[in-house]
């Protein structure tokens, strides 16, 4: 008796320092990777002419977003939200020849509050990795989110080449440089800032994209996606049928710093009938001169003519198949330029000068709607100055989680 707690006396020692070791080592494992960021553009627009005829100079705080992400390295379990303000900013929506979409036309609409907020995790399955998400967030389809991308102003074809800020649940799949994600989705688009996702329609959509990254920094990828009545929240609407293919090449060094290339094809469906098609086709790039950025955008994308309200950038809402009065095709070339940024810490700021050229033009005559004369010009100009803040950790891309973002070299 004495002998053997004498042996326990002596061997305590060392098993509390073995299971100290070990808390440590789970605990390090385990630690969670906090990361805080935050971003906004201070721009002002010359828009001439705009609807109307009337030529239009307006100032914004665009983009005001905040971000954290929180993840489990050991576990895989990750937690990213992202918080947009432009309904504080953005009310009437900022100045954006071409741009529609949830009401507004001409004008680019703020975000909803809640942007983003997604939990998941990712495993390691013998030669595959796997990942399910779920919350409110990005869609697996088409491209990343425009705010992430060259240009302060979003393309055209914002609502045909992206699906963003609904309730998804989405699976992914890699194995080495493929990804396959998969979802399931509400497809109500929002109908304000602070407006959520309608729960009776709650995953009535779904969506598919493959993506095959040959070497680093190269991606191709192709969508599809069945999204119902998103322009009329209570349903009933007309549906759509979503296809998009891209390749995509970024770099950290070199003078080609981006490139971009999509087409996208939205299709209006009531049951299996096409109302209406549209289609887009864009290519965008930066390099780099010095210190300083470049970007040239080539946008030629067909977009609805809607049934405009009292406020002529305004639609009638919710838009029903009788609300579409046409189809305009717009042709943009889209230039800008970066100062070298400023930095101070983990902040940088970013002067900026981008000017685009615009022709609208009808694409089924007669029609209800003539760009010509609702502008009085064929040809349209916008010039933007601004700054760019970012502080903090940034994401460099939105719309890919788990494995559906890990897959490749």
């Amino acid at each position: 008796m004495r002998v053997a707690a004498v042996v326990l006396l002596l061997a305590a020692p060392s098993a509390l320092a073995a299971q100290l070791e070990e808390h440590r080592a789970h605990a390090a494992d385990s630690a969670r990777r906090l990361t805080l960021g935050a971003m906004g553009v201070g721009v002002v627009t010359r828009a001439t002419p705009a609807a109307l005829g009337h030529s239009v100079t307006e100032g914004y705080l665009t983009q005001p977003m905040m971000f954290a992400g929180a993840s489990t390295p050991r576990d895989g379990l990750q937690a990213l939200v992202s918080v947009n303000l432009e309904g504080l900013t953005l009310a009437r929506g900022e100045i954006g020849l071409g741009g529609y979409g949830e009401g507004y036309m001409d004008r680019r609409h703020p975000h909803t509050y809640l942007h983003e907020l997604m939990v998941g995790a990712t495993r390691g399955l013998s030669l595959v990795r796997v990942s399910i998400f779920a919350g409110k967030g990005f869609v697996p389809f088409g491209t990343d989110d425009p705010m992430t991308r060259p240009f302060v102003k979003y393309p055209v074809n914002h609502h045909l080449a992206q699906i963003l800020e609904r309730e998804v649940v989405t699976g992914a799949l890699a194995l080495g440089p493929v990804a396959l994600e998969g979802a399931r989705f509400n497809g109500d688009e929002p109908e304000s800032p602070s407006d959520w996702p309608n729960r009776d329609r709650a995953l009535d959509s779904w969506a598919a994209r493959l993506t095959y990254r040959p070497a680093r920094g190269v991606e191709l990828s192709g969508s599809a996606a069945r999204v119902l009545s998103p322009e009329f929240a209570a349903g009933g609407g007309l549906d759509q049928d979503k296809r998009s293919v891209a390749a995509r090449i970024e770099r950290h060094s070199g003078t080609l710093r981006y490139a971009l290339v999509e087409w996208a094809r939205t299709g209006e469906t009531r049951g299996t009938r096409t109302v209406f098609r549209f289609s887009s086709l864009l290519a965008e790039g930066q390099a780099a001169l010095g210190r300083s950025r470049v970007a040239l955008r080539l946008e030629r994308t067909e977009r609805p003519e809607e049934d405009r309200s009292v406020n002529p950038y305004r639609s009638v809402r919710p838009l029903l198949d009788f609300s579409i009065l046409g189809k305009t095709r717009w042709e943009i070339v889209t230039a800008r330029v970066d100062a070298p940024p400023a930095r101070w810490r983990r902040a940088a700021a970013t002067i900026f000068v981008e000017g685009a050229w615009l022709r609208p033009r009808a694409v089924l005559r007669p029609t209800a709607v003539d760009p010509e004369i609702f502008y009085g010009a064929s040809r349209l100009w916008m010039l933007s100055t601004g700054v760019r803040i970012h502080a903090g950790d940034m994401r460099a891309r939105f719309g890919r989680y788990g494995a559906g973002r890990q897959a490749g070299s």
